[in-house]
């Protein structure tokens, strides 16, 4: 008999950062670990990954992190992780792939780790565990569910996916290894929950071709079309659309991001030969003059946006829209950045640039439906179900289709990040239980060294800007050397440089001086009150509160 453990270090109740854990008699099984985009006012921090502590003390019992798919939400933080865990890590060709050119832009040696690459027919044995795979339907080839079986029954991992029924390559779903799952017992199934709401959304391509087919019938020089990187299978639809209307193809950003470059170089990405236009060979002159030619403006998140923005206002160093040219969005805002992107088809709009965007009632979804949800149910007939991967509502919504299906709401588990169920001889304990989870912040080459005293002051630095005071004082003389300077940036006042510095260098000039009447001189002293008493003066003539940035060189 089985002693099981589930919980999340990251992934419930947000959106990325997915990091689930399953724990059997001792051994831990990590699936996934990915990244988080950070919120608009972390300034100056690239991405949030979760806290692994509970991983680090418990490092003799980790068995590997496996793999769903090469999204940045499931994978970004492996590569971090790598520093700490030199643990194995499995998943299909592509991920693997994806992994390696992202351990080398970090300056790491792949023989340097264990990674392996497997299929849906592999078979891993962990003594009295086993580990499958099937796999699954998303926006990115090969993606896998994953199936952890222990003498108590089968825990199945099933995240990021959609039932395509006529589905092909590398973009299948394997039916029959899911129906083999049904003849054993799973004792429970995670599975994801960001589009559990959704009803009666697209489940195929249809009128996507028809409203493209029809853009590609008008005479246009150029169509530009924003997309998302991570969403291969619609860019390769718009690559093969394009081409059967005798469109040549150019991918921007010209030296492309990681996961198009991997996918064009292991022929994931595919153009027909003599239809890729290689923009690095083009001068400017020669790209404004291009014709029938469609030019997939790729990035994450915003960038697809900001890109086609500089184009439409003239700012962008390359391209320039013309009466001629077309624009067209297959991207709709990530959650989180539905202002930004608001904004940028406004300003598309306001350059009187010819858009049309395609949202959700055109472009199918990627992810589980309610109905692919109840699908998956039948499928394999879990005893509990653990919705994952979504917002709390979410997972909330997700339970509403579990009860929907049949479930009784004690068959449905809505956990925490941290927060833990557990099965003795496949039975559910009903006590929960709780690990130390939260967030590392990656600025640069920094883990988990920027806390939130850091961002506290980034961000009053970008809402109330910094006065930088500058003085000499010699400390055998005694005296202050040349006058105080002052000066300021970001912050907003009524008055000139030169009416700052009057207003403020009487302040500081009478602080120093004072300090150099006594017998000992403390710089970090003098400094404290000087950002004390400029801030109080500020404030009580601004109503803002800049840093104060005190530097006082000293002559001895």
């Amino acid at each position: 008999m089985a002693n099981i453990k589930l919980f999340s270090l990251g992934g419930i109740g947000e959106n990325g950062k997915n990091m689930y854990i399953v724990e059997v008699n001792s051994k831990i099984f990590i699936l996934d670990a990915g990244i988080k985009y950070p919120d608009v006012d972390m300034y100056g921090v690239d991405a949030v990954i979760p806290n692994f502590d509970y991983l680090l003390k418990r490092k003799e019992d980790i068995q590997g992190i496996f793999v769903s798919h090469g999204h940045e939400d499931n994978i970004g933080a492996i590569p971090y992780i790598l520093k700490h865990l030199k643990t194995r890590i499995y998943g299909s060709h592509f991920t693997i792939s994806l992994l390696e050119a992202h351990l080398i832009e970090n300056g790491e040696k792949i023989k340097d780790y264990k990674l392996f690459r497997i299929n849906d027919n592999k078979i891993l044995k962990f003594d009295d565990v086993i580990v499958k795979f099937f796999n699954t339907s998303h926006s990115i080839p090969e993606s896998l569910g994953i199936v952890i079986s222990t003498k108590d029954g089968d825990i199945v991992y099933c995240t990021d996916f959609n039932f395509v029924m006529n589905g092909l390559g590398t973009y299948h779903t394997s039916f029959d290894k899911i129906t083999q799952i049904m003849k054993d017992k799973v004792l429970a199934l995670m599975c994801e929950s960001v589009n559990a709401s959704s009803i009666n959304r697209i489940n195929n391509d249809s009128l996507l071709e028809y409203n493209y087919n029809t853009i590609l019938t008008l005479k246009h020089q150029r169509i530009f079309v924003g997309a998302f990187s991570t969403d291969l299978i619609r860019i390769q639809k718009i690559i093969d659309l394009s081409i059967e209307a005798g469109k040549k193809i150019a991918i921007y950003p010209c030296k492309m991001e990681r996961i198009i470059d991997v996918a064009m170089k292991a022929n994931y990405l595919k153009v027909k030969d003599g239809y890729l236009i290689d923009l690095n060979k083009l001068s400017n002159e020669e790209i404004a003059n291009l014709d029938n030619i469609v030019i997939i403006v790729t990035g994450f998140r915003f960038d697809p946006y900001f890109t086609l923005t500089k184009m439409a206002t003239g700012d962008h160093e390359r391209f320039k829209f013309t009466t001629k040219d077309k624009v067209v969005l297959v991207c709709p805002p990530t959650p989180g950045t539905e202002r930004q992107t608001t904004a940028a088809i406004n300003t598309l709009c306001e350059y009187d640039t010819d858009l049309t965007s395609f949202d959700k009632t055109v472009l199918r979804s990627t992810h589980a439906s309610p109905d692919d949800l109840k699908l998956l149910y039948n499928l394999t007939k879990p005893e509990y179900i653990v919705p994952i991967k979504g917002e709390y509502r979410h997972m909330y919504d997700h339970l509403l289709v579990a009860k929907s299906a049949g479930y009784d709401r004690d068959h449905v588990i809505l956990l925490d990040n941290g927060e833990g169920i557990e099965f003795k001889d496949g039975k559910l304990v009903k006590e929960h239980f709780n690990v130390p989870v939260g967030d590392l912040l990656v600025d640069g080459s920094s883990v988990g060294i920027v806390d939130n005293a850091v961002l506290e002051e980034r961000s009053r630095l970008a809402e109330e800007g910094v006065i930088i005071v500058h003085a000499t004082v010699n400390l055998r003389k005694r005296i202050l050397e040349n006058k105080v300077s002052i000066s300021s940036k970001g912050f907003t006042h009524k008055l000139t440089e030169e009416e700052l510095n009057n207003f403020l260098s009487g302040t500081v000039e009478r602080i120093i001086n004072n300090a150099l009447k006594k017998k000992n001189w403390n710089n970090n002293d003098v400094n404290e009150l000087i950002e004390k008493e400029i801030s109080n003066l500020c404030y009580r003539y601004t109503k803002h509160r800049p840093i104060i940035m005190p530097i006082i060189n000293e002559i001895k």
